[in-house]
């Protein structure tokens, strides 16, 4: 069997490459070490004062993006 070298993969090959080869343990970490490095963004904390406001405006953002078919990874606009 061939090795399979997952850092010429996009995400979206790596993510159908790991889903139909469930059994395969260096796909499911390559997926999550890539996942992981994603930078993180802080939406709102909790004692946040507009917390339901800026939860429902990423919820928006994220289902437009997810509508569009373009990444929703930058910042809520007001959030940072």
């Amino acid at each position: 069997m061939s090795q399979v070298n997952f850092d010429t993969m996009s995400d979206s090959e790596l993510r159908r490459y790991f889903l139909a080869n469930r059994q395969d343990r260096a796909a499911f970490e390559a997926y999550l070490d890539r996942f992981n490095q994603r930078p993180k963004s802080v939406i709102a904390s909790p004692g946040d004062p507009d917390f339901d406001e800026k939860i429902q405006a990423a919820i928006r953002q994220k289902l437009k993006a997810s509508s569009s078919g373009k990444p929703a990874n930058k910042p809520v606009e007001g959030t940072q």
